[in-house]
């Protein structure tokens, strides 16, 4: 597979990082609940080494996934580090031994959180941080976030951090943080037919700022749509495909990280940058979520 297929290049805003737009989510790297080590730990380094080797140069982490079994099976696949390879983490959570997901937001938790992704990862500073919003799960809620962003600010500063994102946000967080530094990209939920931030996408691809939807495929309710069904066995693809070839025809600030721990469903996933939507199709494809909604978008 030609690195070219993966849905293009994007680079992002104020930097020299250009990466593939189909790229790697490492979640589902750690054990079953993103818990403890994963049950074939050989087949998780295959998977980052085979993902890579594909044209893949950009990976999404954190190191409270496993907690730190992501980021030390990264390291072990990976390190030393190719050049070019773009490694976006996040902080704002943590697992206690509950195995439930918390908020991590004080100073202090988010300045170890920096050091346990450098130390995890074997790095002397982190490509791109983004503040990861705990939120009411996975869909935003409106609060300020200045505190944390002039904390991961600060770290900017002593060179702990190269760049500046946010994970699970509004648009009203998206711009309070923009008063206090550059941002790079945005990572939200969306997919398919979950379309809350149609308005934001666009907003962001005016100022160039990356778009990085998580739960592509629809996360822990998979994607599932007779309509989307429909067009994958027309086009010869499977629905997943479609879908991820969906959001790379949406706009061309959206860059993917589906993860999976399969590497048949890595190269399913890859191949998805190949296959090119009709206007018509597309027009198929954005009925799904008026009609899930009963209106228009």
């Amino acid at each position: 597979m030609s690195k070219a297929s993966l849905g293009g290049q994007f680079t992002f805003p104020g930097t020299s990082l250009t990466v593939q737009r189909i790229g790697y989510g490492a979640m589902q790297l750690a054990g079953p609940g993103v818990w403890g080590p994963p049950t074939d730990p050989d087949g998780a380094v295959a998977v980052l080494r085979e993902a890579v080797a594909a044209g893949v140069n950009h990976i999404d982490t954190a190191d409270y996934y496993g907690p730190h079994v992501t980021n030390q099976i990264i390291r072990q696949a990976l390190h030393p580090y190719a050049t070019g390879l773009v490694i976006v983490t996040k902080l704002g959570g943590r697992r206690p031994p509950d195995k439930s997901w918390q908020p991590a937001i004080s100073p202090q938790e988010l300045t170890a959180g920096v050091h346990d992704n450098l130390r995890n990862l074997g790095l002397d500073a982190l490509d791109i941080v983004n503040y990861r919003v705990m939120g009411s799960g996975h869909g935003p809620e409106e609060g300020s976030i200045a505190e944390q962003v002039t904390v991961l600010a600060d770290l900017r500063r002593k060179g702990l951090i190269r760049r500046i994102g946010l994970s699970n946000v509004t648009a009203a967080q998206v711009a309070e943080a923009q008063t206090i530094t550059d941002i790079v990209c945005v990572q939200n939920n969306y997919n398919l037919t979950h379309r809350d931030d149609d308005a934001l996408i666009d907003n962001l691809a005016r100022q160039g700022i990356a778009y990085v939807p998580f739960f592509p495929l629809g996360g822990f309710s998979p994607l599932q749509s007779s309509t989307l069904a429909f067009v994958a066995g027309r086009l010869g693809a499977t629905p997943m495909q479609i879908a991820l070839a969906w959001l790379l025809h949406r706009s061309p600030n959206i860059l993917l990280i589906p993860g999976t721990s399969s590497l048949d469903h890595l190269r399913e996933n890859l191949a998805a940058g190949q296959l090119t939507l009709s206007p018509q199709t597309l027009a198929e494809l954005d009925g799904i979520a008026a009609a899930a909604v009963g209106v228009k978008h």
